[in-house]
């Protein structure tokens, strides 16, 4: 069975899915491949490496797809399914202290149809949701701990 069916199957027998395993292999000078127990892959690697994203790239996809799934279910109830929508993100490293002091997201989404007022009970809707339920936004927003663990095996 696989990664998927299982957590189905859990789910359905009321038992909570099992946590996806996430981890990174080096494959190669500067390049990694990330890897979920699902059987998701994304290719990792420095900004001169052809073909991967850096991890500061994925941070800022990791938050505009978070914003964009939190604002997923109210916009289908109030515009139906088959509505277009992008979230840009962007933001300069800060190579002194290597972080983003900032993030910038653009939620675009094609609204003309509405009336101005209307337009901004939608925009009010998705900054709510945001706010709400976007894990990665509220993580960041709160500044999460991180505890960096290394195991170079035993020295037996």
């Amino acid at each position: 069975m696989n990664a998927e069916n299982h957590e189905n199957a859990s789910e359905q027998a009321g038992e909570a899915p099992s946590a996806t395993e996430l981890w990174v292999e080096r494959t190669a000078h500067y390049r990694f491949t990330g890897r979920s127990s699902r059987g998701a892959e994304v290719l990792v690697g420095r900004d001169y490496v052809d073909g991967v994203f850096t991890p500061g790239e994925l941070l800022k996809i990791a938050l505009g797809a978070c914003t964009a799934m939190s604002a997923d279910g109210p916009l289908t109830r109030r515009l139906g399914e088959d509505f277009e929508s992008t979230v840009r993100v962007s933001g300069a490293a800060d190579r002194e202290e290597e972080r983003y002091r900032r993030l910038e997201e653009d939620f675009e989404l094609d609204l003309a149809e509405f009336s101005e007022a209307d337009r901004q009970k939608i925009r009010d809707i998705i900054v709510r949701s945001v706010d709400r339920t976007c894990t990665v936004g509220r993580t960041l927003k709160a500044g999460a701990e991180v505890e960096l663990r290394v195991d170079g095996g035993s020295a037996e």
